[in-house]
C-alpha cells in the first residue's frame, strides 16, 4: 500500500546534479557519433561543436532561470502550462518523455550489444530484460540512490575521457606510442587533408544533426529542480559549470583525436576510444572500451527513467496526465512512472527481433527532433515568461538570462535552423515526419480528453453538486 507523501523529497546534492547534467550529455554522441560528425565536416567540426555547444548553454540559462525562480517538478512542462498555455504545456512534457522513451530504447539495445561483446552466446533480449529491471528497481529507491549511481556512472565516463586525451597528449608532444601513425602527427592534421573545412559550410551543416543529439538530455538538471537541496544556489552553480565543460571534452577530445589521426581514418577502424588506446599499446583497448560504453549505456538509462518519470509526475499534478502517475511511495518516488517506463522499455526487447540495426539512424533523427523541440519550447517559455513580468519582478530574478533578448532570440532561430538541416537531408527527413505525426496527435489527445476534463473540473470547483452528476 502506497503511504500519501506531500511531494518530491529534496536529496540531490550539488555533486549529484552537476555529474548528472555532465553525465547525461557526454555517452555514445561523443564515444561513436562524433567518428561520423567528423566524416561530414572535417575537423570543422570543432566549429560545429562550439556553435551547437553555445545554443545549448542559452537553452540552459533559459531553464535556469525558470527553475531558480519556480522550483517545481515538472519543470519545464508545468512553466510552459502557466505562461505560455496548458497546450503547450502538455505538448512539451509529453514530447520530453517520449523523447526519452526513444532514446532509452536505443540505450537499452546498445546495452545488450555491448554486453554481447563478453557473452556472445547468450541472446541480447536476456541482457535486455535484465537492465530495465535492475534500473527500474534503482529507481523504486529514494532518489538520493538514484544521484549516487549517476555520481559514479558519470565520474568513470570522464575519466576514461580524461584517460584519453592525457594519452592523446602523450603521443603529440612525448612520441608515448607503441605504434607507428600511418601519418605525421600534430595539429598540422587539422589542415593537411583537404584543408580545415574539407566539405565546405554544407559539411558543417550536415554535422549539426549529430552534434545536436549528442547534447541531447542536459536539459535534465532542469527536472532535478523539484529534488535539490537548495536549488536556487545548486541549479545555478550546476548550469554555469556544465557548459564549460561539455565544450572542453568534445572540442578538446575531437582536437586530440584528428591531429594523432588524418581525419579521414577517424572511425574506420573501430572506435576513435580504441585507436587512442591501440596506439598507447594497451591490449586490452576494446574492454576497457567495453566497460566505459557500458556504463554510458546504463548512466542513459538511468536517466531516461528518471526524467520521463519526473515529468510524468509534473504532468499529473496539472491534471494532464492520468491521476496514478501522481502516487508517491514511502521513499518520496512517482513509483507508477517508473514501472511505467519500465514496461515501455520492455519493448526494446521486441526491438531486438523486429527492427534491423541501421534502423536506429532513424531513431536518433526521431530522438534529435524530440530534443530539439523540447529546447525551443523552453526559450519561448522563458520569453513568455519575462514578458508577463513587471520591471520590479525582472530586477529580482537571482540568474537571469544573459544578453537578454538578443541571445534567446538567436538561440530561437538556431533551433529552427535545426528543424530545416532535419528536412533537408534524406537519412533524417523521416524524423520530421514522425515529430509532425507525434505533435499532431498531442494537440488532438488535448481537445478531445484534457481540455474538456479540465472544463469539468473547473465547473465542479464553482458547483461542487455537479460532481454528482
Amino acid at each position: 500500500m502506497q503511504q500519501p507523501v506531500k511531494g518530491l523529497k529534496r536529496g540531490l546534492s550539488a555533486r549529484h546534479i552537476r555529474f548528472m547534467a555532465l553525465g547525461s550529455a557526454i555517452g555514445t554522441g561523443l564515444f561513436y557519433g562524433s567518428a561520423s560528425a567528423i566524416q561530414m565536416a572535417g575537423p570543422a567540426v570543432l566549429l560545429a561543436y562550439l556553435i551547437g555547444g553555445a545554443a545549448v548553454f542559452m537553452v540552459m540559462r533559459a531553464l535556469g532561470e525558470m527553475a531558480v525562480h519556480n522550483p517545481v517538478s515538472g519543470s519545464f512542462g508545468q512553466y510552459a502550462s502557466t505562461y505560455v498555455g496548458p497546450m503547450s504545456g502538455f505538448i512539451l512534457g509529453w514530447t520530453y518523455a517520449f523523447e526519452m522513451v526513444i532514446v532509452g530504447l536505443a540505450d537499452v539495445t546498445a546495452f545488450g550489444i555491448y554486453m554481447g561483446f563478453w557473452f556472445p552466446e547468450v541472446d541480447r533480449w536476456i541482457w535486455v530484460l535484465g537492465i530495465v529491471f535492475l534500473i527500474g528497481a534503482l529507481n523504486l529507491c529514494a532518489v538520493k540512490v538514484f544521484g549516487e549511481m549517476e555520481f559514479w556512472l558519470s565520474l568513470l565516463k570522464v575519466g576514461a575521457i580524461v584517460a584519453m586525451i592525457l594519452g592523446g597528449f602523450g603521443i603529440m608532444f612525448f612520441g608515448i606510442s607503441t605504434a607507428t601513425p600511418s601519418a605525421e602527427v600534430g595539429l598540422g592534421n587539422l589542415w593537411a587533408h583537404g584543408g580545415f573545412m574539407p566539405n565546405g559550410v554544407g559539411g558543417i551543416i550536415a554535422s549539426f544533426a549529430v552534434v545536436m543529439f549528442a547534447f541531447g538530455g542536459i536539459e535534465i538538471i532542469g527536472v532535478t529542480a523539484g529534488e535539490a537541496r537548495d536549488p536556487q544556489r545548486v541549479i545555478p552553480k550546476a548550469i554555469n559549470a556544465v557548459p564549460v565543460r561539455i565544450l572542453l571534452f568534445y572540442v578538446l577530445t575531437l582536437l586530440v583525436l584528428m591531429s594523432i589521426y588524418p581525419w579521414p581514418q577517424i572511425g574506420s577502424q573501430g572506435s576513435p576510444f580504441v585507436q587512442i588506446f591501440q596506439n598507447l599499446g594497451i591490449g586490452s583497448a576494446a574492454t576497457i572500451l567495453n566497460i566505459v560504453v557500458i556504463s554510458a549505456a546504463v548512466s542513459a538509462i538511468n536517466s531516461d527513467i528518471f526524467g520521463a518519470g519526473r515529468m510524468m509526475y509534473g504532468l499529473a499534478q496539472q491534471g494532464q496526465a492520468p491521476k496514478a502517475f501522481a502516487t508517491l511511495s514511502r521513499a518520496g518516488v512517482p513509483w507508477m512512472t517508473v514501472v511505467v517506463m519500465g514496461a515501455a522499455l520492455l519493448l526494446g526487447v521486441l526491438l531486438n527481433y523486429l527492427i534491423p540495426e541501421n534502423v536506429f539512424l532513424l531513431i536518433a533523427s526521431i530522438a534529435t527532433f524530440a530534443t530539439v523541440w523540447v529546447w525551443i519550447m523552453i526559450l519561448i517559455t522563458q520569453v513568455a515568461m519575462r514578458r508577463s513580468m513587471s520591471r520590479e519582478e525582472v530586477a529580482q530574478l537571482k540568474f537571469p538570462v544573459p544578453f537578454w533578448p538578443y541571445a534567446p532570440i538567436a538561440a530561437i532561430t538556431f533551433m529552427v535552423f535545426i528543424f530545416g538541416v532535419l528536412g533537408w537531408f534524406p537519412d533524417s527527413r523521416p524524423a520530421l515526419i514522425v515529430g509532425a505525426v507525434w505533435i499532431g496527435l498531442l494537440v488532438l489527445a488535448y481537445l478531445v480528453w484534457v481540455k474538456p476534463a479540465a472544463a469539468q473540473a473547473a465547473r465542479v470547483a464553482q458547483d461542487p453538486s455537479l460532481s454528482h452528476r
